[in-house]
């Protein structure tokens, strides 16, 4: 009648049916309109709860060091080891002047009981049994001082094997093999995976709501919400920036986090009402963001839509859709 073809009127027909069809297969959720907490973003670095550095307690020359930097070490292993000729010949000088000084003590004990003996039974003069108990008093206190002496060279030999106070990674070495030592001088530094936590500096017009509401969330790069425990505010604020320093407990930290990663902490300051839809319903186009919008005959319509945040799935619309409206979750692209 028109010119047009049969085929073309059979296209059309077959258009509008498979789109019909399209929107009835596809699932479909509403645009709902919920509370939406606002944060401000800051950025925080996570940091190892135990970190170390061991000091030698003696000194001594290095013979040994069986980890370095990046090398991972159980609780309790041997990280250095020093020469421990002299803190040896100290502990043989201690235990022979401890046989001695039992020798004399056994001696003392001795003739004070003979003493006594003979004291009881009027023979002694009061002298000779006030002289075998101070010899008796002094014999004790020798073995006493003896064995303290034997206890000091013995943690002195100890101190020349320098064991790891925790498991973790190994950071930083201090020392060489073949260098000499003093007591109190840093070896190697250490820290633990086990325990980590996030370090954060909080404005100050953010911080006293912060310690009243106790709420913040830590988010990883890749969208990943970290589990937190307990908050630990700085009593002071930084004379430079004004801001609080704020720890934030990881309860439970995974293979993935090191000490020095950036993280974003995420502190509530108000909340608005936002419309919101699942996060698959998003269809991505070059710059161009929309939905598939279902309309009274169940057919669907993209729309262009402008977003906000995105949180635990779903996806905040500024603007492009009204609360109700039907939108398809996880649309076809045609």
């Amino acid at each position: 009648m028109f010119g047009y073809p049969k085929s073309f009127f059979l296209i059309a027909f077959l258009v509008t049916v498979s789109t019909a069809s399209l929107a009835e297969t596809e699932n479909w959720s509403l645009v709902t309109r919920e509370s939406l907490d606002e944060s401000v973003r800051l950025d925080g670095v996570i940091e190892a709860v135990q970190r170390s550095t061991v000091s030698a307690q003696t000194s001594g020359t290095v013979l040994e060091l069986p980890y370095d930097v990046d090398d991972a070490v159980e609780e309790g292993e041997l990280i250095v080891r020093l020469e421990d000729s002299e803190q040896r010949a100290r502990v043989s000088q201690a235990e022979s002047a401890q046989a001695e000084a039992l020798a004399n003590l056994e001696d003392a004990r001795q003739r004070f009981e003979r003493v006594e003996r003979l004291f009881e039974q009027n023979v002694a003069s009061r002298s000779d049994f006030d002289q075998a108990r101070n010899s008796l008093s002094a014999a004790e206190a020798r073995i006493a001082r003896a064995r303290a002496e034997l206890d000091e060279a013995q943690k002195q030999l100890d101190y020349t094997r320098v064991l790891a106070p925790f498991g973790g990674i190994v950071v930083e070495r201090h020392v060489e093999i073949g260098e000499s030592v003093n007591p109190g001088q840093p070896l190697m530094t250490g820290l633990s995976l086990e325990q980590l936590r996030v370090v954060v500096s909080v404005p100050q017009r953010y911080a006293e709501q912060l310690r009243r509401d106790q709420r913040a969330t830590v988010t990883l790069n890749d969208g990943r919400v970290l589990k937190t425990g307990r908050m630990t505010f700085y009593p002071y604020a930084d004379p430079g920036t004004h801001s609080f320093r704020l720890r934030l407990q990881l309860e439970e930290p995974d293979a993935s986090l090191f000490p020095g990663m950036l993280v974003r902490v995420g502190i509530p300051v108000g909340e608005r009402e936002a419309l919101w839809i699942p996060s698959s319903s998003l269809v991505q186009r070059g710059e161009l963001r929309a939905v598939y919008v279902l309309d009274d005959s169940d057919r669907r319509r993209l729309r262009q839509v402008r977003t906000g945040v995105q949180h635990d799935g779903k996806l905040e619309v500024l603007s492009g859709l009204s609360e109700g409206e039907r939108i398809i979750t996880e649309p076809r692209r045609d």
